[in-house]
């Protein structure tokens, strides 16, 4: 393996190379952090503000509940939430009883959560109220016992949810059978059944998340409870600027590494705020900067494009903010310099720092250093995380400088994933060093001190905004329409989600096009596809490039749809 100048991390921002991570599990990370600061407010909710110690006590009650319906280490608890009190402590209180918490995109299509319940077997699933009916519609052909409905207003505060429940429109929903969560938390007051448990070790898989592999169709990424714990406290060493009692603005999703990993886990293992909300609008993002006026804020490339762009925030004062991460997508150069002057302009003596990380290490695992950027660059690997380039398909070393697919070795790589040994051996491999090498699937180079540059991606995958959309996937489910003959997807380039799938359609000799039958194909994406994959474009033809081997050549559409701009 080439030789950094060791260790490159003292060079910038005082970081330790080599830090020491906890045995247990997640949750009793967090017990730690609450122990030390049980009064520093933990998350606020709207305005409802909650202590460490008040989490805590949650986390215990929800933990008492699963375990009195008969949840025990190595179940699944499958949870379908947005970034809400409720997800939080459901996340906790699985793994405080040793569960592995299932998490699901709530705008995920029926046949998608019915794939993602039944290949854990869970039983319990933890779910919003706006999506409680796709459950209904899938019950029948799953093996869930107890669903656990959460509305958005239930940790409100009082006047908040009087007027939530006022002006929102609930859609007819049997919840009959389904446990509130209020029911739930009362089954878990005396913690009888808490106090025999023990917790789970390092290497037990923690948490499910999914994301395309490098095959492109969803899968199930098994991540341990080292995984997290070691991310938290890398990322805290890699920041170099975060503090107990800051304020994070937990804007990416608990079901997006992102989200889950960086906005709460590490949040939480340091003793600051998450700030969590369970919807966000580009356009309303000044009033939440302006409202909460956090320390922090991490989100993808979109998200900052929108701030150059409010106008409500001329003359603002923001020097308030003392990080700001870009992640889930590459940030161009020109929109790096647009939002660096942005924040000078507004009083924050900060620099967007881009990390790059896949979900298959969580999130994040190398990150701009604070105070050092070098032009294209996506920083330098977290403490204890190794990148090395090799040539595309092999394990081979390429020198520094020679471009080639990125690799990492660490803590923080995935167990593998969820009943996929093919894809997982094709992922993870053991190279000549005798260290275990996790394959990215992006092309990048390294410099001689240790700076990475990410060039492109080997895989086909649509990044909007911040969202992995898989184009073989979107494929196979326009092809199980019966009068589809055969399709391709490809992104095309969208002013505010950076991209957006368009799909080429050749349907089957007998079948025309007209009014009903795109309403049918709409209809049948929208059965299987998730709100955020779901085709923004759909052109028919009567034929599709091919290449010499007789493959769809999607080049061929892409350089077609760029020279007609």
């Amino acid at each position: 393996m080439n030789k950094i100048k060791t260790p490159w991390y003292k060079h910038y921002d005082g970081v330790r190379e080599h830090l020491d991570y906890p045995e247990g599990s997640l949750f009793e990370l967090i017990e730690e952090s609450a122990n030390k600061h049980p009064d520093y407010i933990s998350y606020n909710y709207f305005g409802a503000k909650h202590t460490y110690k008040d989490l805590i006590g949650q986390i215990n009650r929800c933990s008492e509940a699963f375990l009195q319906m008969g949840y025990k280490k190595g179940d699944y608890i499958s949870i379908c939430m947005p970034n809400t009190p409720e997800a939080v402590i459901a996340f906790y209180a699985a793994n405080r009883i040793g569960a592995i918490a299932n998490m699901i995109h709530p705008l995920s299509a029926e046949n998608e959560i019915k794939q993602y319940v039944n290949g854990t077997k869970s039983r319990c699933i933890v779910v919003i109220d706006v999506a409680a009916h796709k459950i209904n519609n899938i019950l029948p052909e799953t093996e869930l016992k107890d669903i656990i409905l959460v509305s958005p207003a239930d940790s409100m505060p009082l006047l908040l949810k009087a007027g939530y429940k006022l002006t929102k429109r609930k859609k007819d929903l049997d919840s009959s059978g389904m446990i509130k969560w209020k029911k739930l938390m009362s089954k878990g007051k005396k913690l009888n059944l808490l106090k025999k448990t023990k917790n789970a070790n390092a290497d037990d898989v923690a948490v499910i998340l999914y994301s395309g592999g490098t095959s492109g169709t969803p899968k199930g990424i098994e991540l341990t409870n080292l995984n997290f714990n070691a991310l938290a406290i890398q990322g805290f060493e890699a920041c170099a600027c975060l503090s107990p009692k800051d304020t994070v603005l937990a804007i990416m999703p608990v079901f997006h590494g992102f989200g889950l990993g960086i906005c709460i886990h590490t949040a939480q293992y340091f003793g600051a705020t998450s700030i969590l909300l369970p919807a966000f609008n580009a356009k309303t993002f000044d009033s939440l900067l302006l409202k909460y006026k956090p320390n922090i804020i991490a989100g993808v490339p979109t998200l900052y494009e929108a701030l150059l762009k409010n106008k409500n925030l001329d003359g603002v004062d923001l020097s308030f903010l003392k990080c700001a991460i870009s992640g889930g997508d590459s940030l161009s150069v020109s929109l790096k310099r647009k939002i660096d002057s942005f924040l000078k302009e507004h009083g924050a003596d900060i620099q967007v720092r881009e990390g790059y990380g896949l979900t298959e290490c969580v999130t994040g695992s190398c990150l701009t250093p604070m105070n050092e950027y070098r032009e294209g660059s996506i920083g330098i690997p977290y403490p204890d995380m190794y990148y090395k380039i090799v040539k595309p398909e092999t394990t081979e070393e390429l020198p520094y400088g020679e471009e080639g697919e990125i690799v990492i070795s660490g803590p923080t790589v995935m167990k593998g994933y969820l009943g996929c040994p093919k894809e997982t051996a094709n992922t993870l491999k053991i190279h000549d060093d005798g260290a275990l090498w996790l394959h990215t699937g992006d092309l990048g180079y390294m410099d001689q001190d240790g700076f990475v540059y990410f060039k492109q991606r080997l895989k086909r995958v649509i990044m909007s905004s911040g969202y992995c959309v898989y184009p073989q996937y979107i494929e196979n489910v326009l092809d199980s329409h019966p009068a589809v003959l055969m399709s391709c997807v490809i992104g095309i380039k969208h002013e505010y989600k950076m991209e957006v799938p368009k799909a080429f359609i050749v349907l089957k000799d007998d079948v025309k096009v007209d009014k009903d039958l795109k309403k049918s194909i709409r209809k049948h994406c929208e059965a299987n596809l998730a709100k955020y994959s779901r085709p923004a474009v759909y052109e028919f033809r009567k034929e599709l490039p091919k290449t010499l081997v007789g493959k769809i050549a999607y080049t061929k559409l892409e350089e077609e749809e760029q020279n007609a701009k």
